[in-house]
């Protein structure tokens, strides 16, 4: 079946057998686990991972892709769930005593969204995705870097981030003008989620890398006063990119006393 990539959908298709190979090698899995492939494609993954797994669920946007996923399946092992994965409750497909372990080439359009999405949903237990590298780095950035920042302090409060390999544009079909690369995340165990209130946290993030070239005292002049900032140990000289995750944590948690 031809299917010509949908730039709407950020369809880059993997064809490399090789990384194709490496993937299913660092997922490591066993032959009951409960996998779900978000963006399944032409199903490059897909037809490796059914190999290796008593049932596979996938969930993809791209109708005109159901019925190439629907005739590589004649074990009943594969479940088609033609959604979209950013409003897709993902728990609803985890058997019982089950975590999900979520697989995906993510449309880098919406990476970031998804992956917030996905954070929320306490019944994953790790999620191994290609990503644009810069989005990688992002991810796994230590404070003090150019790279640290919201994407940075929210993926590191909920998960253990892994970046893994690179994957060159010309793995895949058509070539994105970016280089990838293939990171595990790992969601944290929920009494480690220590932030009181999601949404203070969130608003003190979002707030202190507006503008990263403003010190903490401007940057959250409307939310939080130097004496409240001195009070949790932050310097109001000092500048977002300088903060650990548990700073933020900590300052969110004072402002929302």
């Amino acid at each position: 079946m031809k299917h010509k990539a949908r730039k709407r959908f950020g369809q880059n298709f993997l064809n490399d057998p090789d990384i194709i190979a490496r993937i299913i090698g660092a997922i490591n899995l066993a032959v009951d686990d409960q996998v779900i492939e978000i963006g399944p494609g032409k199903a490059a993954i897909t037809r490796p991972l059914l190999e290796r797994l008593d049932s596979l669920d996938v969930v993809e946007l791209d109708r005109d892709l159901i019925p190439l996923l629907a005739g590589i399946d004649q074990t009943g092992k594969l479940h088609i769930h033609q959604a979209d994965a950013l409003n897709f409750d993902f728990c609803q497909l985890v058997r019982t005593g089950k975590q999900a372990r979520i697989v995906g080439n993510l449309p880098y359009n919406i990476s970031t969204p998804l992956l917030f999405h996905l954070f929320v949903q306490h019944c994953i237990a790790d999620m191994h995705f290609m990503l644009q590298k810069e989005v990688v780095l992002r991810l796994a950035a230590s404070p003090g870097t150019k790279q640290y920042g919201r994407l940075s302090v929210m993926a590191q409060y909920y998960c253990e981030i892994t970046p893994l390999f690179e994957i060159g544009p010309e793995c895949f079909d058509p070539a994105p003008k970016v280089t990838s690369a293939f990171v595990k995340l790992t969601p944290k165990p929920l009494h480690q989620l220590t932030a009181r209130n999601m949404n203070k946290l969130g608003q003190v993030v979002s707030m202190a890398f507006s503008q990263r070239r403003k010190t903490l005292r401007n940057a959250l002049r409307e939310i939080a006063t130097v004496e409240e900032m001195e009070a949790v140990g932050i310097n109001p000289g000092s500048r977002a990119e300088n903060l650990a995750v548990s700073d933020f944590i900590a300052l969110g948690n004072h402002l929302d006393d």
